[in-house]
């Protein structure tokens, strides 16, 4: 049966503040580099310790304007210094944070100034505390709490209190830690509540299915509004004392390469990143000389689908600087676990599943096949494994109209409970009432199981219905993404209804070549080969356009919605 129990892991007494006061004593710190966020003047290393210090001062400052334990604060700012310890001060007041998402691009101000007071009040913020520089971009309006720039709470500012001030509050393992709004939430906010006992439970979960230790070098450049950045990889080094080095996420993407550059200086063992990150690295490789990733042993690929192709160009562009084909860690993991839902063994590498595409698609089983001489069999689809579950979660896999479990290596809704399960979305009934069937949290994505394993093949919602198969969109993006004059993971293909209520394909693409005609005609024609039916149409849209979330995940549904509206940025 696609069944995978649980493995032991007892309920944690040690809360977060306690992790955090005694992770303070490590001789370790975070290390700040990059242009943007790197001291010019001064040491780039801060100690844990220091950290610590001064986020006690931002906590006897909030507890000083009122704020009691459990309630909650908004914070608004790049990454940065400050803003690590902003969130440090809160967690040690027993304030739950809200950390929010920057704006994706300067043209979509307004709507990040109305997604962001949505958050805001529906999170039931006291407070909210602004980045100096972005306090001009947010005019507070009747009904927002009140607005204040990091520096006012920070040590030194006037009527801050000593760090001895902060009380601190007595351990509650239900206390809200984190109020982690989701992806792409607009109009209708879902703020997943991340408890004390959740986030400890799958920190220590995380930490020993990824055999992390406290000698590890976590480098990251993640956004710490983002649960991969916010918990994998800021709450686990700093409640732990593990080295870290921080980048700024505009750093990595103005130059990929640095963020190779980072762990070669530096040393890093672990590092992280979503699809897109990789492929960006394994073409700033190509330009590259002189560096070392020979510490690298955990590469971890998470946040969106991983493509077996792009992991597997960048570990053959990283092997000539000394990365340990092992180090790659296909992963698993969601903002309503905190972080970790799967992970495979450390060392091992990348594994994939080589099965017939059109069984798949057609009966729903992932019946094994193997692969061309060539390597390019459309009629075959490979798909990581991306391991088993982190201790204390158990998870299944079950027909998405009965819950029933069904077989191995049969495809299903993926269920999961356990201790690192959230209890629900904050003020969303309905939501959370629609996310947990029998105590077990659904996930809404496509899966299997194979020797107690995960694999993971699509989001039930993107799902396509063409002539009785059921068509991954993921597919489609990846074939067409490898065309020439096609942007690379700037892809998105749905359904809509077409002749006689029968779903059709739809593919938009980001093009950045002036043969439309040419262009088009491969699209159409990778399209009839993915799918066997041609598409309805194709759109080539300017770079930049497809809409994202502040994670930088595409959007499919707002895709559709703007196709349908006619409101794509043509190119």
């Amino acid at each position: 049966m696609g069944i995978v129990p649980a493995t032991s892991q007892q309920a944690s007494t040690t809360g977060v503040i306690e992790r955090l006061i005694a992770a303070a004593d490590r001789p370790t710190g975070v290390r700040f580099v990059g242009p943007s966020i790197a001291p010019t003047d001064g040491d780039p290393f801060v100690s844990w310790a220091e950290i610590h210090d001064d986020a006690r001062a931002v906590g006897a400052a909030l507890q000083a304007r009122g704020l009691v334990p459990g309630d909650h604060v908004a914070i608004l700012g790049p990454t940065s210094r400050p803003l690590m310890t902003v969130i440090q001060g809160c967690w040690l007041a027993g304030l739950a944070s809200m950390v929010l998402p920057l704006p994706m691009r300067m043209g979509s101000l307004d709507v990040f100034v109305q997604s962001t007071r949505d958050r805001i009040r529906h999170g039931d913020a006291e407070l909210l505390l602004i980045d100096d520089l972005l306090a001009g971009f947010y005019a507070p309006a009747p009904g927002d709490p009140p607005m204040l720039p990091m520096t006012a709470v920070m040590p030194g500012a006037p009527g801050v209190p000593s760090a001895e001030r902060l009380q601190i509050p007595v351990h509650d393992p239900e206390r809200l830690v984190i109020l982690q709004y989701t992806s792409g939430s607009t109009s209708e906010p879902k703020g997943v509540m991340i408890p004390d006992r959740v986030l400890t439970a799958n920190m220590d979960a995380s930490t020993a299915a990824a055999q992390l230790v406290v000698d590890d070098v976590m480098v990251s450049w993640l956004p710490l509004y983002h649960d991969m950045g916010l918990v994998g990889f800021l709450a686990i080094p700093m409640t732990t004392g593990t080295q870290l080095v921080q980048a700024a996420p505009q750093d990595f993407l103005a130059k990929p390469g640095a963020w190779m550059q980072w762990i070669s200086d530096h040393r890093g063992t672990a590092t992280a990143g979503p699809n897109f990150a990789w492929v960006l690295a394994t073409r700033a490789l190509g330009r590259m000389k002189d560096i070392d990733l020979s510490s690298l042993t955990l590469a971890l690929s998470g946040a969106e689908p991983v493509d077996p192709v792009a992991v597997d160009a960048f570990v053959r562009a990283a092997a000539p600087f000394g990365f340990p084909a092992g180090g790659m860690f296909p992963a698993f993991g969601m903002a309503e676990v905190a972080i970790g839902g799967s992970f495979p063994p450390r060392h091992r590498g990348m594994v994939v599943d080589t099965v017939d595409r059109l069984v798949l698609e057609r009966d729903r089983v992932a019946k094994p096949s193997v692969v061309g001489p060539h390597g390019e069999d459309i009629d075959v689809r490979q798909l990581p494994l991306l391991g088993r579950p982190v201790p204390g979660l158990e998870m299944k896999v079950v027909d998405p109209e009965t819950y029933e479990p069904v077989d191995e290596r049969h495809v299903g809704e993926l269920l999961l409970r356990g201790t690192s399960v959230t209890p629900g979305y904050y003020k969303r009934p309905d939501a959370t009432a629609a996310l947990f069937h029998d105590g077990w949290l659904c996930t809404g994505d496509l899966a299997y199981v194979v020797d107690g394993e995960l694999v993971l093949c699509g989001r039930i919602k993107d799902m396509i219905i063409v002539g009785g198969r059921n068509v991954f969109p993921e597919d489609i993006e990846r074939a067409v993404g490898g065309l020439d004059g096609v942007r690379a993971g700037n892809v998105i293909a749905f359904g809509v209804e077409g002749y006689k209520g029968k779903e059709t394909v739809v593919v938009v693409a980001e093009v950045r070549t002036a043969d439309f005609d040419g262009v088009r005609a491969a699209i159409h024609h990778r399209t009839l080969d993915v799918c066997g039916l041609p598409p309805r149409d194709v759109m080539l849209v300017q770079p930049g356009s497809l809409p994202k979330t502040s994670s930088g995940k595409l959007q499919r549904a707002r895709c559709r919605e703007q196709y349908l509206d006619e409101e794509l940025v043509l190119a």
